[in-house]
């Protein structure tokens, strides 16, 4: 089957460099990602979309434009309309045209894009009225019973919507009825628990959507970790795990976050330290 794979840009953000390097020094990952001067480094809230002969599939919705003012500074927020619907018009798509949404888990910046732009005095609406939609399990619990911790990572009238619309698929495997089995789902707990990272099979090795497990490649290097990451341990093993899979596949990753570069190959050194390599800054019509 023929696949064309296209990068989709949302809505950018702007957080805290600490928060997202975890306990790695600045004068190490500013190297990588400058700050400005609130300390805050750029971020991309990238999707893909696979588009098939009958259907469309996205692979997350970003973070939106769902936000009031208030907390649209808060979480850094950088544009205020709702770039993910823009992007997609781009490729002459509305949301209306999507069949699939497949969510890696349910944190804002990866799912807030479901929802309908703010408005004041207005009830927020799911966006994708024809889509059927993919979350894992765990992922699903977690949000409906966060942690303290991580509670106001998740925005509860999207759960309540999801379920509401009768068109939600819950995983427990590492397959799904939706997506059909040439897809393979890996779950993580290391980031939050139910993490749903998405095969994508290609000719030329597989493609893995990294989404928060690898959220670009500065993260790459198995010892960075981000200080959102509920167990940053495990996500270590997890990541290198994963990571020895796609090279040994001669695969590829999927950056969310890296504002400069959607896809990239992974390379071993002679030490055994992972590395990337072809760096593709945008994908469009990307054939696998």
């Amino acid at each position: 089957m023929q696949r064309l794979l296209y990068s989709i840009l949302g809505n950018s953000q702007k957080l805290d460099g600490g928060a997202m390097f975890g306990n790695a020094p600045k004068a190490l990952w500013e190297r990588w990602s400058p700050a400005d001067d609130h300390n805050r480094i750029d971020l991309a809230c990238r999707c893909l979309l696979i588009k098939e002969p009958k259907r469309r599939i996205l692979l997350e919705t970003g973070i939106g434009a769902f936000f009031s003012p208030k907390y649209k500074e808060r979480y850094g927020v950088v544009e205020n309309h709702h770039v993910l619907l823009d992007s997609l018009n781009q490729l002459n798509l509305t949301d209306g045209d999507i069949d699939v949404v497949v969510l890696s888990h349910l944190h804002f910046d990866h799912a807030g894009g479901l929802l309908s732009p703010y408005r004041d005095n207005e009830p927020h609406r799911l966006l994708f009225p024809n889509a059927q939609f993919v979350v894992s399990q765990a992922a699903w619990d977690r949000a409906c019973n966060p942690h303290r911790r991580d509670r106001a990572s998740f925005v509860p009238v999207l759960q309540r919507l999801l379920e509401s619309s009768g068109r939600l698929e819950l995983i427990t495997g590492n397959t799904s009825k939706v997506l059909g089995d040439e897809y393979t789902l890996h779950l993580s707990d290391g980031h939050t628990p139910g993490l749903m990272l998405t095969e994508v099979p290609s000719s030329n090795g597989p493609i893995l959507f990294a989404s928060d497990l690898i959220p670009g490649r500065p993260w790459v290097n198995q010892s960075i970790t981000m200080g959102y990451d509920r167990y940053p341990e495990l996500l270590i093993d997890e990541k290198s795990k994963l990571v020895e899979y796609l090279h040994a596949k001669n695969g590829r990753l999927f950056f969310t976050h890296d504002p400069n570069c959607a896809m990239t190959r992974i390379t071993k050194d002679e030490r055994g330290k992972y590395g990337t390599v072809n760096n593709i800054p945008h994908l469009q019509a990307f054939e696998v």
